[in-house]
């Protein structure tokens, strides 16, 4: 079967125990268009004769149509099926296949046809891998600066909880221009969002990038509209900036169906307004707050953005 035509019930056989959750019907503000056009087309052929995951498809991103229209994707490194089971997640659960050590190679490539001046790499949890798949970051990231040294890079990384401090050390010493690592949401649903991660351990995470490279951006982003509240966000906004984080991304909670986490309700665009102040209040350097924002949503320009604002704050012009 196609991988455009996978059936939700056999692509999350995991996820079949849990009781249905309603899916609320959608507001205008977070209705997109469908995906469509030759720059779509062009950027699919591209991952599909790379035999390349994006985590455009795998899942569910609201924004693939544009995206891909415009020759950007979000490669997902290290199989499609992840050892953890988030209950808001869309990628399947299950045992992953060993990794692919030509997948490194097949990224660049893919990168330099698509010609993108700032790629983001993503992936899976491999719990089952000894160091998380930290080397094979690493080898990703070495094979696209060799391919495309223009190009910037930012990752998206698993939390590396069962692995040796070491491992994301080999990742910082890889040299992304951006390490992102998404605390997801508040710590208090940790238990019911995210049960297999740890609230302070993704925390202290990004904190230790920093102290390993001062110059590194960091960045992480959290979902909102899954029963947290206003106090409980501008809190892990707090959380955020005591680890010295870069970057904060903030968007909608989408229920990929009915077996998923349930939508609480849906944010105003007025209360992402507010987040984004709030947050920018708090000193972040980059803040994006919008329904439709996702970690890698118009990544590219936030980028040179947040290196501009940093040499603002710099005082360098």
């Amino acid at each position: 079967m196609p991988r455009d035509l996978k059936i939700p019930g056999e692509r999350h056989p995991e996820k079949a125990h849990r009781a249905d959750n309603a899916q609320p019907k959608k507001p205008d503000w977070i209705r997109v268009k469908a995906p469509t056009g030759e720059g779509y087309r062009k950027t699919r052929d591209i991952m599909r004769t790379h035999r390349l995951s994006t985590v455009c498809e795998e899942a569910g991103c609201p924004n693939v149509g544009e995206c891909w229209s415009q020759g950007h994707a979000t490669m997902m490194i290290m199989g499609e099926i992840c050892t953890r089971g988030c209950t808001f997640c869309n990628v399947a659960t299950g045992r992953p296949d060993a990794l692919d050590v030509f997948e490194p190679g097949r990224v660049a490539d893919a990168v330099q046809k698509l010609g993108l001046s700032h790629v983001v790499i993503t992936s899976v949890d491999r719990d089952d891998v000894e160091d998380g798949g930290a080397e094979h970051f690493a080898q990703t990231i070495r094979a696209v600066r060799r391919r495309s040294p223009e190009t910037t890079i930012e990752i998206l990384t698993p939390d590396f909880l069962k692995c040796a401090p070491e491992a994301l050390e080999v990742v910082v010493a890889a040299k992304p221009d951006v390490f992102n690592h998404n605390l997801e949401t508040v710590p208090g649903l940790y238990p019911s969002v995210r049960p297999g991660a740890r609230y302070f351990h993704s925390l202290r995470l990004l904190q230790r990038v920093k102290e390993l490279d001062p110059t590194m951006f960091t960045k992480s982003g959290i979902m909102v509209g899954l029963g947290e509240t206003g106090e409980q966000v501008r809190q892990v906004m707090d959380d955020m900036r005591a680890a010295d984080i870069d970057f904060l991304t903030i968007g909608q909670y989408l229920q990929p169906s009915p077996k998923h986490h349930g939508v609480d309700r849906f944010i105003t665009p007025d209360e992402f307004a507010s987040y984004e102040r709030s947050a920018y209040g708090k000193g972040f350097l980059m803040v994006s707050a919008t329904p439709l924002t996702r970690s890698s949503y118009h990544a590219g320009d936030d980028f040179a953005r947040l290196r501009d604002a940093r040499l603002k704050k710099l005082g360098v012009s």
